[in-house]
């Protein structure tokens, strides 16, 4: 106390109120400092001012009043995720399963979101967790394992009008995980498999049908085409036998012609005659017929009487006969006294 007045009779009372002010200046200025606030993109701060709502602070700097005013809840724009513990649900035919899910929202109004419900976050969680239960209670367990899209849809669309109040956009709900009982699990494995092992007994027999009609069709397509090349043969055969029977006439008729205008002697026809009758004996027919003018020919000729002994150098009586007929044809009775005259012979 003595040091203290002994101070302050050194410095004097101007000394004094000089500190006083310095005093007050620099916890001025930290108040100052420490009122300035600046808020960051894509959050948002509720101001209060003697415990009443004032405004809503964006993006950028702002000052606080001090001692008056006060920051009460700084809200996060960004679109957030509530992840969801799994909760027992009970299916329509009373089976109890656990499912888990998760919700995407975002805070459109921190104003509503800081004082619409004391704590937003926990009452959109158990509001999800009730609204499952309520959908999955009326749905079948097959229905709740392949109808997830439709549960989403439900959900999402009755959080999201539940929690306008709150300020909060619920933009989409999904069911994360289904966990079934080991005894349902294990049943529906075994149905599984039985599934499995039908549709594979399925698939071999429509194999085996299909390799029965493909082949019966290529058997099909082989004897259609074997036939067609039969027929095509045959055609070309035909074809050909026709060009060689036209190339051997018009060859014949070539020589006929030929042998005309040669004018052939009588000798050379007799032989000709001769070669075609070799021709026909060649032949394996058991039965030839020889044309009239071809036995007359032989019974005249000498040379083919000689070798063969086919014929008689005198004629017979219906020999003369049919001779004298060309002379005397019209006279019986001149015909009558020949055949006496011969028979005197």
């Amino acid at each position: 106390m003595i040091t203290l007045n002994l101070l302050a009779d050194s410095i004097g009372t101007g000394g004094i109120v000089g500190i006083i002010v310095g005093i007050v200046l620099v916890l001025v200025l930290v108040v100052c400092i420490t009122s300035i606030r600046i808020v960051s993109q894509a959050e948002e701060y509720i101001v209060e001012f003697l415990g009443k709502y004032r405004h809503t602070w964006g993006a950028g700097i702002h000052f606080l009043i001090p001692f008056f005013e006060r920051v009460s809840n700084k809200v996060v724009l960004k679109e957030q995720v509530l992840d969801s513990k799994p909760q027992p649900v009970i299916t329509k035919d009373n089976v109890t399963i656990n499912i888990d899910s998760v919700v995407y929202f975002y805070v459109f109004d921190s104003k509503s979101f800081t004082y619409g419900a004391v704590n937003p976050l926990n009452a959109l969680d158990n509001l999800s967790a009730t609204t499952l239960r309520n959908i999955i209670g009326t749905m079948t367990l097959d229905d709740t394992l392949t109808s997830r899209d439709i549960i989403n849809g439900k959900m999402t669309a009755i959080l999201d009008e539940a929690t306008d109040k709150w300020g909060i956009k619920v933009t989409r709900c999904e069911v994360k995980n289904i966990i079934l009982p080991k005894e349902i699990q294990s049943a529906m494995e075994k149905q599984m498999k039985a599934e499995r092992e039908k549709r594979e007994a399925v698939l071999l027999a429509e194999a085996h049908q299909e390799s029965v009609i493909k082949r019966a069709e290529g058997d099909k397509k082989a004897r259609i085409l074997e036939a067609e090349g039969q027929r095509d043969a045959e055609i070309a055969r035909a074809e050909g036998e026709a060009k060689a029977l036209l190339l051997r006439k018009q060859s014949e008729a070539e020589t006929l012609k030929i042998l005309s205008e040669s004018n052939p002697s009588p000798a050379v026809i007799e032989l000709k005659r001769f070669e075609a009758m070799v021709e026909l004996a060649n032949g394996r027919a058991s039965k030839i017929i020889i044309p009239t003018d071809m036995s007359e020919m032989i019974r005249k000729s000498v040379a083919f009487n000689e070798v063969t002994g086919i014929g008689d150098v005198t004629p017979s009586e219906k020999d003369i006969i049919s001779k004298e007929n060309d002379d005397f044809c019209c006279d019986k009775e001149a015909q009558e006294n020949h055949l006496k005259e011969l028979k005197s012979r």
